[in-house]
């Protein structure tokens, strides 16, 4: 007969706990996991839209083949300016989503002289371009529209073809080159607003 207890060893008699579900576990989190992938994609195309340049016609600014990030609420709180990069719905046949720059708003008069552009009678600068426009014409920007060039000027089609694009055809602003990597750079209209203050 055991009298001193204090020699007894303690044993634990909390009942053993059943192993979890862990196939459940793992299923719910994936899940959890792909819904949120998919909230936060729908999100990120509700603002910004990626698109591929697809041809010369904005060289030296971007090349073909470069991968762009644009804003779709840049025009939603604000207007554009001109030296904005802009994509847009154009009616070709098939449709199809042009890149151009913003030269025109609605009321400007755009001459195009000797090479040079003029908006409203001031020579702007236009460090951007691959060589001078090797045509002439002068534009009236209705309200509602905009005139835009390809930085490629001669290797272009844009507003001094086929002229005005809506403003309700724009689909956003160019922001950003995210690829090829030696690429990366913000897209700014600096250059123009300088010579157009």
């Amino acid at each position: 007969m055991i009298e001193n207890y204090s020699d007894l060893e303690q044993v634990s008699m909390e009942p053993e706990t059943a192993p979890k579900n862990t196939f459940r576990e793992l299923l719910s989190e994936a899940v959890k996991t792909l819904l949120l992938a998919l909230i936060l994609y729908f999100a990120i195309s509700a603002v910004t839209d990626r698109v591929r340049v697809e041809n010369i016609s904005m060289q030296p600014t971007l090349y073909e083949g470069e991968l762009l990030v644009v804003n779709k609420l840049a025009y939603r709180f604000g207007e554009p300016h001109r030296g904005d990069i802009i994509v847009f719905h154009h009616n070709s046949q098939p449709p199809e989503d042009y890149i151009k720059r913003v030269i025109g708003l609605p009321g400007d008069t755009i001459n195009i002289q000797n090479g040079q552009v003029s908006i409203n009678d001031r020579v702007i600068e236009e460090p951007y371009i691959s060589a001078e426009a090797a045509y002439q014409g002068s534009w009236q920007v209705p309200d509602g529209m905009l005139f835009v060039l390809g930085d490629n000027r001669n290797r272009s089609s844009d507003s001094h073809v086929w002229g005005f694009v809506p403003q309700q055809e724009v689909v956003g602003r160019a922001v950003l080159i995210y690829w090829p990597l030696n690429s990366v750079r913000i897209l700014s209209h600096d250059d123009i607003v300088q010579a157009y203050p």
